[in-house]
């Protein structure tokens, strides 16, 4: 998706926060263009301070930057904050993972914050005009922004590697019921594949127990698809579920590696073949040493939408054939 034309840097800037750098010079390199220079760092207690290393008077300005460690949300805020004070034309957080996405309702009647809408309005109030993200963990949330939202997916980059593959005897796997509708939308555009879903239950947070699977899966190449992948327990389990099925093989195609905890050791332990994921999160130096994942660039992708929105173009004729 890399493109041939070079944006005026007159009118059009990309800056970075701490997240994800290489990610925003991938998105850069393929704009033809150079990364904003800034100068963001922290005081000693944790205070951010950001300063633009150049005029972005009247520009449309794009801030590449997740919330995963080491910076959270409020490096989206304070880093994009002090852009309007610059007089900027339009601003735009590119937050390729948005991270708060599995807070988006109380799941009982408790004093539970829906915070996917705390910082909705954190990054509306900072004086962000648009947003960009890369799969919502629930499509609904575009809904608690009060500003333009652009939720793009990383199904051609994960579709892509998956035709390359070829792989044999295939069926695309649901990890759970609430991801049937990814994984069919998967599986029609992989020649129609036949589809399987692991029915389970979740006792607490980050944990889970596969109860059975819905689908033949035996002599098979299992193909999982989800958003994330957080501590990889339920990961690691439906893999295993899977083997004693029968499968041959289990691959798992997920587009946000978050990997915490001990994610990474459970995987390279586990009966999973191989974990492919997107680099809308940095893998650490652990994770890109397991030889069981691998990752793929979304920085393309991204490109494309960031040109389409300085041309005001359809995003969403990305996604149709």
């Amino acid at each position: 998706m890399s493109q041939s034309k070079e944006f005026d840097t007159l009118t059009i800037a990309v800056f970075t926060g701490k997240a994800n750098p290489t990610l925003a010079h991938e998105i850069t390199r393929h704009l033809h263009m150079q990364l904003g220079r800034a100068d963001v760092g922290r005081f000693s207690d944790g205070e951010v301070s950001v300063e633009l290393m150049e005029n972005v008077r009247g520009r449309d300005v794009f801030i590449v930057q997740s919330t995963n460690p080491p910076r959270r949300i409020d490096g989206v805020v304070d880093d994009d904050g002090r852009l309007p004070a610059a007089s900027a034309k339009r601003i735009t957080a590119v937050v390729p993972y948005f991270g708060y996405g599995r807070q988006d309702r109380r799941p009982r009647a408790t004093r539970v914050a829906i915070t996917a809408k705390l910082v909705a309005n954190m990054i509306a109030s900072a004086g962000v005009d648009r947003l960009l993200t890369v799969d919502l963990h629930a499509d609904q949330i575009q809904g608690f922004f009060d500003i333009p939202v652009d939720n793009v997916y990383a199904s051609p980059v994960l579709l892509g590697d998956a035709w390359k593959q070829k792989y044999q005897n295939m069926v695309v796997v649901s990890p759970d019921v609430g991801g049937v509708v990814r994984a069919r939308a998967l599986a029609k555009r992989l020649d129609d594949a036949e589809l399987a879903i692991i029915d389970k239950r979740r006792p607490r947070p980050n944990e889970s127990k596969v109860m059975n699977i819905i689908g033949e899966v035996e002599g098979r190449t299992c193909v999982l698809i989800d958003d994330m992948v957080d501590t990889a327990g339920t990961l690691c389990q439906a893999a295993q579920a899977l083997k004693n099925e029968g499968a041959l093989k289990v691959v798992a195609y997920i587009t946000h590696p978050v990997l915490s905890g001990a994610a990474i050791e459970r995987i390279s332990k586990s009966a999973l073949d191989e974990l492919v994921v997107t680099d809308t999160i940095p893998l650490s130096e652990a994770g890109k040493a397991c030889t069981r994942i691998r990752q793929l660039s979304v920085a393309g992708l991204l490109a494309e939408t960031v040109r389409r929105i300085n041309d005001e173009e359809s995003v969403s004729s990305l996604y149709i054939d």
